[in-house]
């Protein structure tokens, strides 16, 4: 049955046999009716909705039918003259098959009285498609039983969590997925043969659904058989191969298998299953079949790149595989940064577009460097890990704070754990010099002694021990729209390590990231972030006594990657510097001359919430983000107060991850500190216990590649 509503253009369609008839039979009269021109004119599909339906997701409606909705630009009658975006053009049989097609989607996931009705709105040179749904009232499982786990120690864990119980809907869907749960856990519980059928039975209003078990015989590894050209040495690929012969056969095993392969990176192609040719499905022996093929013997890699607090950076890299000897890894890279500020590499960009670095006279003031060789050794006494030995040299700034500059080694050793968290314990020992601005030693050390501050500033070792563990489970490395991070990290300098008396400290810090998609496209992501750094107290040659953590250690706050509203390290604590040459004789200054030394923190905690969603011009590559960031630094003295400061963005998808523009609004003035005068000797003088440098704006910009978080 077919009725008209009023409106231009406008039908209504109800769900029946009769209704379908009606509606074939109608399409095929109109379309015999209609001018030959009128039949050929293409119409774009603008919107495709579903209004109606709870108990389905709307994204398996959209994939389960042929009909779709073109791209903004093709549907916006505004824009589509541009000829931008893919237009989807509507046609008559799919869409009355998409009919069919949803009652089954509802049907199989357990509504057997669903309705559909159809709006059509027509316009010239396009339609407007509404798939109204009347769910009806949906059957549910009255009992699920499970049998042929009699043999399988443990059983209450593989049907314990099922994605179906008693009382669900009764979907044939959550029926498989429940079937596969099975299948997986039994055969990551040493049943590489198992299989799980399903049965359904209606009585009535009643269903019965049952899952049975064929477990096949228990098995356990075997002979691990590695196919590869004969330039591989394939006694290591076999210890690389977490799955050991007389194990219990897991599957999980297998798959992390073939993940420690590609990890190794020595080769370009892995795969690790069951050697077919060797196994049939009645043996208690699992032999493996492993095929490689290596990686190129070596690789050179180079980049560039822009940043607000580099300015222009430069990096390049060699690796060499199979190097001195099978299985190790040879690495050599470099890094160049703050090119174009930095002696020698200044050409003056501090005056345009590396703006930003104009105040910074200490963590810009030459070029950043790092130069770096490693020798990497996967499968160092078990499959699960690696060893990594490295040299380096590095002279590396932080904006407005300080100047690191060291030589040193470290070894680790990294274990990736069955879950596929990676634990890595380290211990680097190195020499080297730390140039900061004297005024943060007179805040953060309370010396203004210059005997002090040299003694602080002298070449010396640090030798740390750290533990860290990562545990990251994203749909996407750059850019995850699903999944979670967390982390954590404890380091230990002390003298037993072999650092000196002014380079002792503990430092742990903890992260939690999640990403949560709400609807299709748009993605809520959040964070927070804490961290606490404890020092012994210790004495300098001078009267000062003090718990001294050095300035490379320390938390700062403020920036593009925690809390937007402020520029880069101004969240916390502070201190000022003017020179004197631009004091008045009456003591007064131009406040412009004044300089903010951030002195940094042993306490932090931040916490970050964050909407992105596309923009409805150039979706698939424009984000917007709408986002709020709190968060807080300050030292032994007791907690600073909470910063909020909310914002917008825009996201711009690159190869290389999001191109990233965010403008943080802040409401807030900077902190209260001491202001200081620094004559040409760099003698210090105190002008004023409790300054605050006005903020010229409440809104900060920041540009940067990656995401915050």
């Amino acid at each position: 049955m077919m009725r008209s509503i009023s409106g231009r253009g406008r039908g209504r369609f109800r769900s029946g046999r009769l209704w379908r008839v009606a509606l074939l039979g109608g399409v095929a009269l109109a379309a015999g009716r209609a001018p030959l021109g009128a039949q050929l004119v293409p119409l774009v599909v603008r919107h495709v909705r579903f209004e109606g339906n709870h108990g389905v997701d709307p994204e398996l409606l959209a994939a389960s039918i042929a009909t779709t909705q073109s791209s903004f630009f093709a549907r916006s009658p505004l824009l589509d003259w541009m000829g931008l975006g893919e237009q989807r053009l509507f046609n008559q049989r799919d869409f009355v098959a998409d009919v069919f097609r949803l009652e089954v989607v509802f049907k199989r996931s357990g509504y057997p009285d669903v309705r559909i009705d159809t709006i059509v709105k027509r316009s010239p040179g396009s339609i407007d498609i509404t798939f109204r749904i009347h769910e009806g009232t949906p059957v549910r499982l009255s009992h699920l039983y499970v049998s042929g786990l009699d043999s399988v120690e443990n059983a209450f864990r593989i049907r314990q969590d099922l994605p179906l119980a008693a009382g669900d809907i009764a979907s044939d869907y959550k029926l498989l997925e429940a079937a596969d749960t099975m299948t997986f856990r039994l055969r990551n519980r040493g049943y590489p043969s198992a299989r799980v059928d399903t049965e359904q039975t209606r009585t009535g209003g009643e269903v019965n659904a049952r899952l049975i078990a064929h477990t096949g015989p228990y098995a356990r590894f075997g002979p691990i058989h590695v196919t590869a050209p004969p330039d591989v040495d394939t006694s290591y690929t076999s210890r690389l191969i977490t799955a050991r012969p007389g194990n219990e056969y897991r599957l999980n095993e297998i798959l992390q298998s073939q993940r420690t392969l590609y990890t190794s990176d020595l080769y370009r192609m892995a795969s690790v299953g069951i050697d077919t040719t060797r196994y049939t499905v009645d043996d208690s022996i699992v032999p493996l079949a492993v095929s490689v093929e290596p990686n190129f013997a070596h690789r050179v890699k180079a980049s560039a790149g822009y940043g607000t607090d580099d300015c222009f950076r430069l990096g390049t890299g060699w690796t060499a595989r199979n190097f001195p000897t099978s299985g190790l890894v040879f690495d050599v890279t470099g890094q160049l940064s703050k090119i174009g500020v930095g002696d020698p590499l200044g050409f003056g960009l501090e005056k345009n577009i590396c703006s930003s670095l104009v105040n910074d006279s200490i963590g810009s003031r030459v070029a950043n460097y790092a130069l770096n060789g490693s020798l990497r050794r996967n499968a160092f006494l078990s499959p699960s890990n690696a060893l990594s030995f490295s040299v380096f040299a590095t002279r590396r700034g932080e904006f407005e704070v300080y100047l690191r500059r060291e030589v040193g080694v470290a070894v680790s050793i990294t274990r990736v754990t069955a879950s596929n968290v990676p634990l890595t314990l380290s211990y680097r020992i190195a020499t080297g010099t730390t140039t900061a601005n004297p005024a943060s030693f007179c805040a953060f050390f309370n010396t203004c002694d210059a005997t002090d501050i040299a003694q602080l500033q002298q070449r010396r070792l640090q030798a740390t021990l750290s533990l860290s563990v990562l545990r990251q489970h994203l749909n996407n490395p750059l850019d995850p729209t699903r999944g979670s991070v967390l982390s954590a990290s404890a380091v230990v300098s002390s003298r037993w390590l072999g650092s000196s008396s002014t380079q002792q400290f503990t430092r742990l810090v903890g992260e939690a990231s999640a990403f949560v998609p709400i609807v299709r496209d748009v993605v809520l992501a959040g964070r927070i972030h804490g961290g606490i750094i404890i020092a012994p107290k210790i004495a300098l040659s001078g009267t000062s006594t003090g718990n001294f953590v050095p300035p490379d250690q320390r938390f700062y706050a403020g920036g593009s990657y925690d809390v937007r509203g402020y520029d880069q390290n101004e969240l916390g604590p502070l201190v000022y510097v003017v020179p004197a040459d631009s004091i008045r004789s009456d003591q007064s200054f131009n406040a412009n001359a004044v300089r903010v030394a951030p002195t940094g923190g042993t306490r932090t905690g931040i916490a970050n919430l964050e909407l992105r969603m596309p923009t409805p011009f150039f979706a698939g590559r424009l984000r917007f983000a709408v986002f709020v960031d709190a968060g807080a630094l300050w030292s032994d003295g007791g907690p600073a107060p909470v910063r909020i400061t909310p914002g917008v963005g825009l996201r711009y998808t690159s190869p290389l991850g999001p191109v990233r523009f965010d403008i943080g609004y802040n409401p807030y003035q900077l902190q209260t500190g001491a202001l200081y005068s620094v004559g040409n000797d760099g003698a210090l003088t105190l002008l004023q216990n409790d300054f605050i440098k006005s903020r010229t704006r409440n809104w900060t910009l920041h540009f940067s590649i990656g995401q915050a978080f």
